[in-house]
């Protein structure tokens, strides 16, 4: 069926662009493109729009202050936001909005809930690292050894789990090539 001639020019005058028509009406862009010339109708001059007033248009507020990921998604359902030929995750704006700063490492939710992408409720990994630092205290922990029992430097490695407990980056990182190596060479892996 044909789109009518003046739903499209009724909709040319009220400013929208041909795309936005297009994807409205489902109708040919190239009778659009003829319409607008046709009827003198001015080309829809688009104010291209900052990476974080894109980011604003591919989220929505939910319960309990997290915000929802309504964009595109990574391979792994990372949310993710492709702007001027480069990739951003949605959490790496997000952080970017309240800090002011690019982020550190990985950004991650806190909140609990899987990739919400609350401005409130991101953070990079130094900030991760602090505020699970100052749990373990908090919880009655105390300081993290100096060295973990391989001997790696804790100033430089050493990393806090969600709960508090301290671990050694580099161990846990060497655990895990050690399990994928073992899994590719078709062995059963390791327990970590």
């Amino acid at each position: 069926m044909t789109t009518p001639e003046a739903d499209i020019v009724t909709l040319l005058r009220q400013g929208l662009s041909n795309s936005a028509i297009v994807r409205e009406l489902r109708c040919d862009k190239n009778r659009v493109r003829r319409l607008r010339t046709h009827h003198g109708i001015p080309a829809v001059l688009l104010q291209p729009l900052t990476l974080e007033e894109k980011w604003k248009t591919k989220t929505r507020q939910v319960e309990d202050g997290h915000v929802e990921w309504t964009g595109s998604r990574g391979s792994a359902g990372t949310p993710v936001l492709a702007y001027r030929a480069k990739l951003h995750t949605a959490a790496s704006i997000a952080f970017r909005i309240r800090t002011g700063r690019d982020p550190v490492g990985y950004v991650l939710p806190e909140c609990g809930r899987e990739h919400c992408v609350a401005q409130e409720h991101v953070e990079d990994e130094p900030g991760r690292q602090k505020a699970r630092e100052q749990l373990r205290y908090l919880t009655g922990g105390t300081a993290r050894p100096g060295r973990c029992v391989h001997g790696h430097d804790q100033a430089v490695h050493g990393k806090y789990e969600s709960d508090g407990r301290a671990y050694c980056g580099l161990c846990k990182a060497e655990q895990r090539a050690a399990h994928r190596a073992q899994e590719a060479a078709g062995g059963a892996a390791p327990r970590e």
